[in-house]
């Protein structure tokens, strides 16, 4: 199998949404639907030192995360009619509309709540732009849209040979095997907590 992922440099990303935005017009999509997320990861306070001056320390981080097309994905083990499933060639996890029915139980089950309910009633998630072009799997718009290079495409076994292994950040856990690797921020050791739930959730 040659899995497919995503590098995310999380030191670099400005949280410009760039990457949401292309994604959210290539697929048609209305709001509150999205196949691209960016959380937004913050902590800390400012203090007064005690001789009237202030000292800061705040601190914020923002990470891009779509659908992980995970090693152990928990859409295709809880769907209940067999619709999600991988690509044994690509690892893409993707949906067979002619048998799906709608119940978002993969939504509900996905660490990352990815695939999201269209207008048709039925599920549905990124698939890597892979449906752009049959010959072969392009470049995502997402990573084509990023200003600061942040997000890089390809084989997940050369991205992290170049980037490392590391596939949690913040409160985005790797319980599922996700195909990603985060370039960490200089704060992400500090943890976190997430400060746009509503924005990254399927109801805004």
């Amino acid at each position: 199998m040659e899995q497919y992922g995503f590098y995310v440099n999380t030191d670099i990303c400005t949280g410009c949404k760039a990457c949401m935005t292309a994604c959210f017009d290539r697929n048609d999509l209305e709001v509150p639907n999205k196949f691209r997320k960016v959380y937004e990861f913050g902590g800390g306070e400012w203090q007064a030192d005690g001789t009237g001056a202030f000292v800061s320390t705040a601190f914020t981080y923002y990470v891009s995360m779509t659908c992980g097309h995970c090693d152990e994905p928990a859409c295709v083990a809880n769907c209940p009619t067999g619709a999600m499933s991988k690509d044994e060639e690509t690892g893409i996890v993707s949906n067979d509309h002619s048998v799906c029915i709608g119940c978002m139980t993969c939504e509900e089950s996905c660490p990352y709540g990815h695939p999201t309910q269209l207008a048709d009633g039925l599920s549905h998630k990124c698939v890597l732009c892979s449906d752009e072009n049959a010959e072969g799997i392009p470049d995502p718009v997402c990573a084509r849209a990023c200003p600061v290079r942040a997000i890089e495409f390809g084989k997940i076994a050369d991205l992290r040979a170049a980037h490392g292994e590391e596939n949690a950040i913040g409160e985005l856990t790797n319980e599922t095997g996700p195909n990603v690797v985060f370039g960490l921020h200089r704060d992400a050791g500090k943890g976190g907590t997430l400060r746009n739930p509503l924005e990254v959730s399927h109801e805004a």
